[in-house]
């Protein structure tokens, strides 16, 4: 199972969120939010910067993000596309996000976010996540590796562990 990080960045009012069309690799397509793998010894917050920065050449401060939970993503038919993402918010960043290799951003009205053209999960658990919630949830995908066959959302007063390194 992947150990990774997924971050949205939104607006200092709440009103736009930033999203990226991934470009290659696991995902091609689909808009989501910027993040990606924990190197070893990187903690999930320092992981989410660094990707954030890769993604959109936008920055922000690790401290600065909100801990807004952990989804697991289960591909029983492809267990190598498993993920356990420690999901982050923030309203605090800097610089203009352009396109690199692996996302195009572009910034979307909160309440105009293209849920269609993202992973299945997304409407289920990225509102909660955008309404200050904490989560714990869990996603199992069909055999087509696109659609859900269950799933499981819980809320939660405080994440575990977003801040410890990973080996």
């Amino acid at each position: 199972m992947k150990n990774a990080t997924l971050c949205f960045i939104l607006t200092e009012d709440r009103r736009w969120i930033l999203l990226g069309r991934k470009e290659r690799g696991f995902g091609a397509g689909k808009y989501n939010g910027f993040g990606g793998k924990i190197l070893p010894g990187e903690t999930p917050r320092a992981a989410a910067a660094r990707e954030i920065a890769e993604e959109s050449h936008v920055t922000v401060d690790p401290k600065g993000l909100r801990d807004a939970g952990n989804v697991t993503f289960w591909f029983p038919y492809q267990p190598s596309f498993d993920h356990y993402v420690h999901v982050f918010v923030t309203t605090k960043w800097h610089g203009e996000p352009r396109d690199s290799a692996e996302m195009t951003p572009r910034w979307f009205r909160v309440d105009d976010i293209p849920y269609e053209e993202m992973w299945a999960d997304d409407l289920h658990w990225i509102p909660l996540v955008l309404a200050g919630k904490s989560i714990e949830a869990a996603f199992t995908f069909d055999e087509d590796n696109e659609s859900l066959s269950e799933w499981i959302i819980k809320e939660i007063d405080a994440p575990p562990g977003a801040d410890e390194p990973v080996s």
